[in-house]
């Protein structure tokens, strides 16, 4: 059965969707940074959280019935939810919930992402969407989700699976898919020590993005029958799709440009050097994720904070940044900054040099210091003379120096306990 993709279809189709965000992971690839905050809570594009990714998808895609599931360190990302995520209308039928673990069903948090839907069945239920999508909270792209919806109503399917193709290298952290000429998933592993290449292409593997759509009644039948199976991690990619794409009908949805048929952006920033990298490639002419983009804006919450400020103009004390992000509430006093992005409320001081760095929101850099390849964590206070990135071996001592050579510091590394204040 084909059907229309009007915009009024998918409208529709939309309407009867409820989207469930995956947001209680840890995220203990990313060290420090997920020591006092959950992954999905972290600082992105100098002014967002990750979250904010997903959760504008949503709303630009007309999905406007959301729950967010929590667990892990989650206060600054319910206080997130609270100031930014607020606004949509109930009377309307439309709302962003917060669904933190709590023990609904049984005494236990959720014990894996299928359980932590499982545990909020009675709540699926209450609202009885149409369709389910399910979604991960940590990656950062941006996606129309109607199209997806339809592709998986065309196709009566059971289960639709959001995929993208990535070098077979780096394939192993991800769910693995085997797909036949029409689409449909013939086999599924998470993150196998050996993954299967793309036929024809042995050096690119098609791996889940984490985008579930089910329909309500099959996904409900599923996760009871999952929570009842001994042994079971209760987990989508461990447990239920491999044990559906034999019996049921399972698709794999292309996240590709529907004009040019080429892949968009999507990135897991799960590693440190993901992490820094992702962010930095938003400094670019032409980055691949367009944050300029009035047709797909993503949403936050915007704290008041007055416009970036750069000043003294002596030769040797100059307030500049080239090549650079500079968000709201900074001030650049007689510094010099190159190809690095700075969150907001951000202090750097007279005479320092920062390069190539990701500086999180309310930091403040004192004089004479030099930073280079780093991340500085949200309220740190770097002092006066402070040298980070250029003797690694030292930096190792005190901070977490990655495998790509990049060095993350967080107020807790500094010996100021700041967690209060992620």
């Amino acid at each position: 059965m084909e059907f229309d993709h009007s915009q009024r279809f998918v409208s529709r189709l939309t309407r009867e969707t409820m989207a469930l965000i995956l947001a209680g992971g840890r995220g203990s690839r990313l060290k420090h940074l997920t020591m006092w905050r959950a992954k999905p809570a972290v600082p992105f594009g100098g002014k967002f959280r990750i979250i904010d990714f997903p959760l504008s998808n949503c709303i630009n895609s007309g999905i406007r019935q959301v729950g967010v599931l929590t667990q892990y360190k989650a206060h600054s990302l319910i206080r997130h939810m609270q100031n930014g995520w607020s606004f949509l209308r109930g009377e309307f039928g439309e709302y962003v919930e917060l669904l933190p673990a709590q023990q609904r069903i049984e005494a236990s948090w959720y014990k894996g992402t299928a359980d932590a839907v499982y545990q909020n069945l009675d709540i699926i239920r209450s609202h009885s969407p149409e369709y389910v999508l399910i979604l991960a909270g940590d990656h950062i792209y941006k996606m129309d989700y109607g199209p997806m919806v339809a592709f998986h109503t065309e196709r009566d399917a059971d289960l639709t699976v959001g995929c993208i193709e990535v070098p077979i290298d780096q394939a192993s952290a991800f769910g693995v898919m085997g797909v036949d000429d029409e689409g449909r998933i013939i086999n599924f592993v998470e993150k196998p020590d050996e993954p299967e290449s793309m036929p024809g292409n042995p050096d690119v593997a098609l791996i889940s993005m984490g985008i579930y759509i089910f329909k309500t009644a099959f996904l409900i039948e599923q996760l009871i029958k999952d929570a009842d199976t001994p042994y079971s991690a209760h987990d989508f990619g461990k447990d239920v799709i491999p044990s559906v794409i034999s019996k049921y009908r399972a698709y794999a949805y292309p996240f590709r440009d529907e004009e040019t048929d080429k892949q968009i952006y999507w990135r897991d920033v799960g590693t440190v050097d993901a992490f820094w990298k992702a962010n930095l490639e938003l400094i670019g002419v032409t980055p691949e994720l367009n944050l300029y983009d009035n047709e797909w804006p993503i949403w936050t919450y915007q704290e008041q904070a007055p416009p970036a400020k750069f000043i003294f103009d002596n030769e040797d004390r100059r307030g500049m940044a080239v090549d650079s992000m500079v968000s709201g509430g900074c001030i650049i006093s007689g510094a010099h900054v190159r190809h690095s992005l700075l969150f907001s409320n951000v202090h750097v001081n007279a005479y320092s040099h920062i390069e190539d760095s990701v500086i999180l929101p309310e930091v403040t850099i004192g004089r004479n210091c030099r930073i280079k390849r780093a991340i500085i964590d949200k309220s740190c206070h770097i002092k006066d003379g402070t040298i980070i990135g250029e003797d690694l071996a030292y930096d190792a001592q005190h901070y977490h120096v990655t495998p790509g050579k990049v060095v993350l510091v967080t107020p807790d590394m500094l010996g100021q306990e700041m967690h209060h204040v992620r």
